[in-house]
């Protein structure tokens, strides 16, 4: 009896065919590490304030498949992303969608439908997929509106409208974008660190109760400990630093005799370039005569600097003296590095034809 053989290649064929009919591909792909991924890892972060937030995804793509509705049932729990779950990790406390969620690492699964999302943070975040998800183990649960957007053949997470204390995280892939709104309470955050810092090494040095202070007065914020705090700056070294930010929370509470007498004592201490930065923080405050002073005292005791005659010149013509302006810039542009003179001329020119 003749024995047939089949060529080697149509037998691998049909050994391939047969573990995909029998679902093994998967498993398969998963006892070699290292092979590049139908979806591959991606990890997006964002710095809010001083918070971080951490998105780890794997990003499939449409390959010309009808997506919403289809590859990505209404009403089903969706892993929002491919193969494990996708994770989202944040480093302090933070409200979504003006809910209250805990620091920690969270499953990210959501709802679609064709109107608004369920947006799902889960305590379980090793899980493949959603397969295996509990409703149970929900931290949180928020519903948005999804929004047109341009087409993206592979799925992508990304971060806008980004400030100090919130952002928006979105999902976008395939013509549609999933807006969700993060926020955090940076002042309570930071507040919360110095506190912890200055018990450690910065609570050792002027500068660091400064640094503490002046982060109150620039935020108009805690004036009562922040007070306390430039003070104790100046008790272990009387800096400008530490008088100038007394001096702006004595204002700020009120003190208003106190405080001059405190930006007049941090004066007396003060080099140029702290004078200098005293007097641009009152041009910005509108208070133009005060910084007109400032920069006087400094062309007064440094009368060598072209910067400082630069300076009062801008407060001058903050205050509208052309004339005066004209003239101090005239005498900046003489001392001035040649860096600087296309500047101070261009300037002067404006000012001769205004």
């Amino acid at each position: 009896m003749k024995t047939t053989f089949l060529p080697k290649l149509a037998l691998g064929a049909l050994a391939v065919g047969l573990l995909l009919s029998l679902g093994f591909a998967q498993p398969l792909a998963a006892q070699i590490p290292g092979l590049p991924a139908i979806s591959p890892h991606a990890v997006t972060q964002q710095t809010i304030g001083i918070s971080q937030v951490t998105v780890d995804y794997h990003r499939p793509a449409t390959r010309d498949r009808e997506v919403w509705g289809a590859l990505v049932p209404n009403g089903a729990v969706w892993r929002a992303g491919a193969n494990d779950n996708t994770v989202i990790r944040f480093s302090d406390p933070v409200k979504i969608q003006g809910k209250d969620l805990a620091a920690g690492e969270y499953g990210l699964h959501m709802i679609p439908t064709d109107s608004t999302w369920t947006i799902i943070f889960s305590k379980n975040s090793t899980s493949w997929g959603s397969f295996s998800y509990d409703e149970a183990e929900d931290a949180l649960r928020v519903e948005v509106t999804p929004r047109e957007a341009p087409f993206e053949e592979q799925l992508r997470y990304g971060f806008s409208d980004v400030d100090t204390d919130s952002a928006v995280l979105s999902l976008h892939w395939a013509g549609r974008q999933i807006p969700i709104e993060i926020a955090v309470d940076t002042q309570q955050l930071v507040l919360a660190k110095i506190r912890r810092d200055l018990r450690s090494t910065p609570g050792f040095n002027a500068a660091g109760w400064a640094t503490a202070a002046n982060y109150c007065l620039q935020n108009n914020i805690n004036h009562e400990e922040a007070l306390g705090w430039a003070e104790r700056s100046i008790q272990i070294q009387d800096t400008f630093q530490g008088q100038w930010a007394r001096a702006g929370l004595l204002e700020q509470l009120g003190r208003t005799e106190e405080a001059q007498q405190a930006r007049l004592s941090a004066v007396e201490t003060g080099n140029e370039g702290q004078v200098n930065f005293a007097g641009y923080q009152m041009m910005q405050q509108g208070r133009t005569e005060e910084a007109i002073a400032l920069f006087q005292k400094n062309v007064d005791r440094h009368p060598e600097s072209w910067n400082c005659y630069d300076s009062l010149a801008e407060a001058y013509q903050a205050k509208g003296d052309t004339q005066s302006a004209r003239k101090l810039y005239s005498k900046a542009l003489e001392m001035a590095p040649e860096a600087q003179k296309p500047r101070i001329t261009g300037i002067l020119e404006q000012l001769q034809n205004s």
